[in-house]
């Protein structure tokens, strides 16, 4: 199996090639076990952070935006892409910004929500969160 190690918030972190997971050893003594968190899971939790941020309307990306709406919640880690660096974290994804929100204050609102709830729930460091802005929901004016 092969594996990255890094270092993140005074945590072990082991990307797993094969698993597509991330092992954490938190340095507290070898208790004989390990901490692993699925990719999908950190995925998840940007997913959630994106969508609590005022002015987002969806998220876009690898399927299409009628498709998440239909799918829910369940598939929040859709459009979103990890990548496990030397010096943490790099997040990308895509929204669509609902009309009369000014887009860079949300976009800078999902960049500090995404790090601070990764940073939180697993002790990762994120190191960059890249968003790209697809569209303006100008639906949501009308309603």
């Amino acid at each position: 199996m092969s594996e990255n190690k890094k270092k993140s918030n005074d945590v072990s972190v082991k990307k797993s090639v094969s698993d597509d997971s991330v092992k954490i050893n938190d340095g507290s003594g070898d208790n004989g076990g390990f901490i692993q968190i699925a990719d999908d899971v950190v995925s998840s939790i940007a997913g959630l952070a994106i969508m609590e941020v005022e002015g987002v309307a969806r998220l876009t990306g690898n399927i299409t935006k009628d498709l998440i709406t239909k799918l829910g919640k369940k598939n929040l880690a859709k459009g979103i892409r990890i990548d496990f660096g030397e010096n943490g974290l790099t997040i990308d994804t895509s929204i669509e910004v609902k009309f009369g929100y000014n887009i860079v204050d949300v976009c800078k609102d999902v960049q500090e929500k995404v790090k601070t709830n990764i940073s939180s729930m697993t002790g990762l460091s994120v190191k960059k969160v890249n968003v790209r802005v697809s569209s303006v929901d100008i639906d949501e004016k009308e309603k």
